[in-house]
């Protein structure tokens, strides 16, 4: 007798998005840093959870649990800069504030979700898997010559997405997002 397959687990993040206006702003500064560099489009995002298996049902089930009365706040970048990975290419890191890290570890809780590693709230402007560390930097001090201001980035965090993605698809073009909220509804 063959056995019956529960429901299918699949691949699933959580971001953080700035307001309309700020989105605007870090898209454009984004598409012309591909223009120059290369990478995929992605949508703007501060991680809250990436890259959590779970089921269809569950995943939108806590995901609307977790997000009940959440309301919005404010962030600040740290400092622009750039990383060794393909995610970590070229981003604003954001400052960890109190407020912050209780909106994360919020969703964590909901998700029983723990990252493995040290978690940075970051907003990414540029992924690149092959960037050499020369080009890294000269895409930093383009973003800077493209938008001054951006290093000093501060916005409000309005909205929360679920998004289905693919850690492996590093074209992006599978990631779909699927739920938003708009926290200033909350």
């Amino acid at each position: 007798m063959a056995e019956v397959e529960g429901p299918k687990k699949q691949e699933y993040s959580i971001w953080a998005l700035p307001p309309e206006d700020v989105l605007e702003r870090v898209k454009k500064l984004m598409a012309k840093l591909r223009e120059e560099f290369g990478g995929p489009e992605f949508e703007p995002h501060v991680t809250i959870i990436g890259a959590i298996w779970l089921t269809e049902e569950e995943v939108h089930e806590k995901f609307r649990a977790a997000t009940e009365g959440v309301k919005p706040v404010t962030v600040t970048s740290e400092a622009l800069t750039y990383g060794p990975s393909f995610w970590t290419c070229l981003y604003v890191r954001l400052h960890h504030s109190h407020e912050l890290k209780h909106l994360v570890e919020n969703f964590w809780k909901h998700f029983d979700w723990k990252p493995a590693f040290t978690y940075t709230p970051h907003l990414g402007f540029l992924y690149h898997e092959t960037l050499p560390e020369e080009e890294r930097k000269r895409a930093q001090e383009k973003a800077l010559v493209l938008d001054e201001g951006i290093a000093t980035i501060s916005f409000p965090i309005t909205r929360v997405v679920l998004y289905k993605t693919d850690a492996t698809d590093l074209t992006t073009k599978s990631w779909k997002k699927l739920v938003e909220v708009d926290l200033t509804k909350n």
